[in-house]
């Protein structure tokens, strides 16, 4: 078993104590005992499989907010005691600013814990917005004009409308991690740096005994595209919270026989082929 950094100079010392404890009380030592082997378990940071796609929550607990929040939507994670305590990168990301917020120590689900101390990683990823079915639509138009008019003229601006569009495929978009403490929860460690090129499922830190993690996505993201409600129980780094566009490959479905080619031009320009 795995466990986050600092676990052990938690639990060091009730797990020592047990033993003495027991001579002067057994009540005392197993008190001590559960103690410590409590605290490890809070640490717990078992190996996590990121599914083929999508974005995946931050963290393990109950989906306690979801609402639009200025331009952005926020969603928000309370962990519990029993929770896995460890937080992990929602998608592919580079870590643009690890901001340290000092303040207040509110339980965790209550409205004011966003007044509390936090730590903001800001990020930097590719768009998230998933490609909606009239998207679709245009791309296959687009393929179909491609492939039925070579000559087809894109003066009409459209192509270079939606190459500028900065919701598209591969557009950067800022987006955000908050590690927020709780009642009891005053030590946040986060494990990135600015300049860090992070991967989805990658640990980018811990809150030691819990409270929440909220996700702010970049603004193409609407608050309908999100996969969970609240209430919804999620996993670091399984649980998919957002679906991400599918890449969109049009030359795929059609192989084309350069052999088959060369024949049909050749059929055209003899003379014998022709019908007399």
């Amino acid at each position: 078993m795995n466990f986050a950094p600092g676990a052990w100079k938690y639990a060091i010392v009730p797990l020592l104590a047990a033993p003495f404890a027991v001579i002067y009380s057994v009540a005392a030592g197993l008190l001590a005992l559960a103690v410590g082997v409590g605290t490890l378990a809070f640490f717990r940071d078992p190996d996590r499989t990121p599914p083929p796609t999508g974005v995946v929550s931050p963290a393990d607990g109950t989906v306690s907010v979801l609402r639009e929040d200025g331009d952005r939507v926020r969603l928000g994670v309370f962990m519990n005691v029993w929770h896995v305590h460890v937080v992990r990168a929602p998608f592919d990301a580079t870590v643009v600013d690890v901001e340290h917020v000092s303040g207040a120590n509110r339980p965790a689900f209550s409205k004011e814990s966003e007044k509390n101390e936090r730590v903001h990683l800001r990020l930097e990823t590719e768009s998230l917005a998933p490609q909606s079915s009239g998207t679709a639509l245009e791309a296959d138009a687009d393929a179909d004009g491609a492939f039925g008019d070579p000559n087809a003229d894109s003066s009409d601006g459209q192509s270079a409308d939606r190459s500028d569009d900065p919701t598209d495929d591969g557009a950067s978009e800022p987006a955000e991690v908050t590690f927020i403490a709780g009642a009891f929860a005053r030590r946040i460690f986060p494990y990135v740096d600015p300049g860090d090129e992070l991967e989805r499922g990658d640990r980018i830190g811990h809150i030691a005994f819990g409270s929440r993690v909220d996700l702010r996505f970049p603004p193409s993201v609407d608050r309908d595209d999100v996969a969970v409600e609240p209430g919804e129980s999620t996993t670091a780094g399984e649980t998919v919270v957002l679906e991400t566009p599918t890449d969109f490959q049009p030359f795929d479905e059609f192989e084309l026989d350069s052999g088959s080619v060369e024949s049909t031009d050749d059929e055209a320009e003899d003379p014998a082929s022709s019908p007399s």
